[in-house]
């Protein structure tokens, strides 16, 4: 239009118009129903997100942001709530893991101090009791006979575990595997106790500290050396009871195989006890072995004190 300063020499501050007539200063703008691109362009452009002709609507960085970075922590924690199947049940699994670690723990503890009490109240066979029981044999058949009652012995454990754990009862399991791992420590310890005797390599003390000594042995798995008293005079301390809450944690372990419903468990069972106790017998031998003394050589023993509350045992270790 003629008179009209043209769009990009306009300056901004300018106004024309209705605008200029509403404030009372007047001018020479464009008369009411002009053209209304020359009211749009003579009002200052709003940088706080106002329109711009030649640029269109201004965007805030702060609020594209916010819009861009959704709350994921809040996502994912509702869809672990909604979908049981991902998340939910991770942390489930882990909750229950974490739980059974525990408690598999708070089980060892307590079989510790189990197995502790029950050391002294083991009934032990003096050499001159073994040796009428079986006459006639030396030291090496002699021990192959208390092996094989032994291994009979944690056979019949096993497999009664097994035959009781028929159907899985979960919170039976935890009752059945302590009775077993009991019941087969009280069997091993006499084992292990009757072959020092056999071997001519009693440790020296009173019931409590040789039922000290052979617990040792027990969790070492290793037979005790007479000449070294560091071996026999072994407390039980701090590290004694670790070695054996350790021991006890790897036999659970393996007996959890016998927990299998069906009579499954009682086969497995008695095959993994008489497996596990002629292993140790045979390191226990093999130690012994070393440091043998020969009944010709082996000076007269007095009896072994019995206890006075003796635990019970199955038949099968005693032999005919």
């Amino acid at each position: 239009m003629a008179g009209e300063t043209p769009f990009r020499k306009r300056r901004p501050w300018r106004r024309h118009g209705h605008e200029a007539q509403q404030d009372g200063i007047g001018g020479t703008g464009p008369a009411e129903g002009g053209h209304a691109s020359a009211e749009r362009s003579a009002v200052p452009p709003d940088h706080s997100g106002g329109s711009d002709d030649e640029r269109g609507r201004t965007a805030s960085l702060e609020v594209a942001g916010a819009a861009a970075l959704p709350d994921l922590a809040g996502q994912r924690e509702e869809q672990d709530r909604a979908d049981p199947t991902t998340g939910g049940r991770l942390h489930a699994v882990k909750r229950g893991v974490r739980k059974s670690g525990e408690s598999a723990r708070a089980l060892a503890a307590q079989l510790a101090d189990r197995i502790i009490d029950t050391a002294p109240r083991v009934p032990v066979r003096d050499l001159a009791t073994l040796r009428r029981q079986f006459p006639g044999l030396g030291p090496e058949e002699l021990a192959d006979k208390l092996v094989t009652g032994a291994c009979r012995g944690t056979a019949t454990v096993g497999a009664g575990i097994g035959a009781a754990a028929m159907m899985p009862v979960p919170p039976a399991m935890l009752a059945e595997l302590a009775a077993e791992v009991t019941g087969v420590a009280a069997i091993e310890m006499k084992l292990v106790a009757e072959l020092h005797e056999v071997y001519g390599l009693r440790p020296p003390g009173n019931l409590g500290q040789r039922s000290t000594a052979y617990l040792t042995s027990w969790t070492e798995e290793r037979g005790i050396d007479v000449t070294r008293p560091t071996t026999l005079n072994a407390a039980l301390g701090g590290q004694m009871k670790r070695e054996l809450r350790q021991q006890i944690m790897k036999r659970m372990a393996r007996n959890l195989p016998n927990l299998i419903p069906f009579m499954i468990g009682a086969a497995v069972g008695a095959t993994m006890n008489r497996r596990d106790t002629r292993k140790l017998a045979d390191r226990i031998r093999n130690d012994l072995r070393k440091q043998q003394i020969p009944w010709g050589r082996l000076p007269a023993l007095p009896p072994l004190e019995q206890p006075l509350n003796p635990a019970e045992l199955p038949k099968e270790i005693e032999g005919p």
